[in-house]
């Protein structure tokens, strides 16, 4: 799905051992691991005036992680391939050098009737040895996450490595990405689960952290590696991510991602100019920001 701007400035607060912003990334911290963008797609109501149509687009230097909740989705990109995303599946898009993508409502969907859409748009940034590898696509069925019980919290490894378990996404470097809903007042312990940066992001409910009430719709960066001191208050759905951070600075511009400028400026013309590879039988395209 495309960001339609380069970089959305939000309000972020220091409470302690957190900081507190809406969107990632945020004033004060632009990257979690290898995180990079987080987009909370709804939950809208989809329908006869209102399908989701994204036209064709470019990616360089990350992959896209889509994670849907509710709805369904149609994924075509320039690699050929042609996939339908449910909730709880992982579409992974490697845009690497250069790749054109678009999503849109499925025509069975697009029967008069109104849908509930829900999900994570997700780029994690290649590192520096693979921004030009060859564009790649991996679906992953809900059912081959690992799925397990902590206690009173059920939790699902959506990529990466964390809690002595590994999820089939194909990564590329550390990182981890975990959901979990909390049937009761559930403590995280993160110490020898997971390692390197922190992040978590609530999609419902509430989370205590450092004496405080944090709400839905907000996102919550550890400022350090060590042990995240977090309640998931009952019925809070949340989800964790983040990793060992890359060396590199990383430059975002639109939809390209990349550790030079000028690869931003190249990417930046060759999509002015038609050059990136197209999805075939669709002549539709998103313009580059003026």
């Amino acid at each position: 799905m495309s960001n339609t701007g380069l970089i959305i400035e939000e309000r972020s607060r220091d409470i302690g051992d957190f900081l507190v912003g809406r969107l990632l990334p945020f004033r004060k911290k632009r990257m979690v691991g290898p995180f990079i963008f987080i987009d909370h797609m709804g939950p809208n109501q989809l329908g006869p005036e209102n399908y989701l149509d994204v036209d064709q687009h470019p990616h360089i230097g990350l992959s896209t992680l889509t994670y849907l909740l509710e709805g369904e989705l149609i994924h075509e990109d320039s690699t050929g391939t042609y996939q339908r995303i449910k909730p709880g599946s992982v579409n992974w898009m490697v845009s690497g050098k250069g790749v054109t993508h678009t999503e849109r409502t499925p025509k069975d969907f697009r029967n008069g009737n109104y849908f509930t859409m829900h999900g994570y748009q997700i780029w994690v940034a290649l590192p520096k040895m693979l921004e030009f590898t060859e564009p790649a696509f991996h679906h992953i069925d809900a059912n081959a996450l690992p799925q397990w019980k902590e206690n009173n919290a059920q939790y699902k490894l959506i990529a990466g490595k964390g809690y002595g378990k590994t999820s089939p996404v194909p990564v590329h470097s550390d990182l981890f990405m975990i959901e979990i809903i909390a049937e009761e007042d559930h403590k995280l312990d993160i110490k020898d689960n997971l390692f390197g940066e922190v992040g978590v992001t609530i999609v419902s409910g509430e989370v205590e952290a450092c004496g405080e009430i944090i709400s839905e719709g907000n996102m919550l960066v550890s400022k350090t590696n060590e042990v995240c001191k977090l309640t998931i208050l009952k019925g809070a759905h949340i989800f964790l991510f983040g990793g060992k951070p890359f060396e590199e600075e990383r430059y975002i511009y639109w939809n390209f991602v990349a550790t030079s400028k000028e690869r931003i400026e190249k990417a930046k013309t060759q999509w002015k100019n038609h050059e990136f590879p197209k999805v075939e039988g669709d002549d539709t395209y998103v313009p580059l920001p003026s």
